[in-house]
């Protein structure tokens, strides 16, 4: 896969799967909605302070982010790490109107929050083959990338 058709499939993703390491030290993972992204090296992912995978990042924070398109097979898996951020504005970046029925409370919701996952280095899978990306190839590719909304960008305003 090219660098421009690994940034397409993270774009064109509206979900990927977050895993983790639960406190009792277990692997787990969740699906999550993530559209905010900074090219392969940041990716930024709105969802409830009181959820496990959250309650479990702020422990630890190891992660892995995977990507896929199952229709085209590719797939995407990303090492880092997860912040759990509640500042104001990583909130208000990711905030929706409709955001209200998940967070009642509005941006300031006490159980809204913002995981700002960090990518150490990444292995991309392909009908065609695999390779992988190192932490100095992903700041090189980032390197003209701005944090914008993949979901706006390939779907439209919502």
């Amino acid at each position: 896969m090219t660098h421009a058709e690994i940034l397409s499939l993270i774009n064109r993703s509206l979900v990927a799967t977050l895993a983790y390491t639960d406190p009792t030290g277990r692997p787990d993972a969740r699906r999550v909605f993530c559209t905010w992204h900074r090219g392969i090296g940041r990716h930024l992912i709105s969802t409830n302070l009181s959820s496990s995978h959250a309650q479990s990042l702020l422990r630890n924070s190891a992660a892995c982010l995977y990507f896929a398109d199952d229709t085209a097979f590719e797939g995407l898996c990303l090492h880092g790490r997860a912040q759990v951020r509640t500042d104001r504005e990583a909130k208000t970046m990711l905030w929706h109107p409709q955001d209200t029925m998940y967070y009642p409370g509005g941006i300031d919701d006490p159980d809204y929050c913002v995981i700002d996952f960090t990518t150490d280095d990444a292995r991309y899978y392909r009908f065609d083959g695999k390779g992988d990306l190192t932490a100095a190839e992903i700041a090189e590719i980032d390197a003209d990338c701005a944090l914008e909304d993949g979901y706006a960008k390939t779907h439209g305003e919502a």
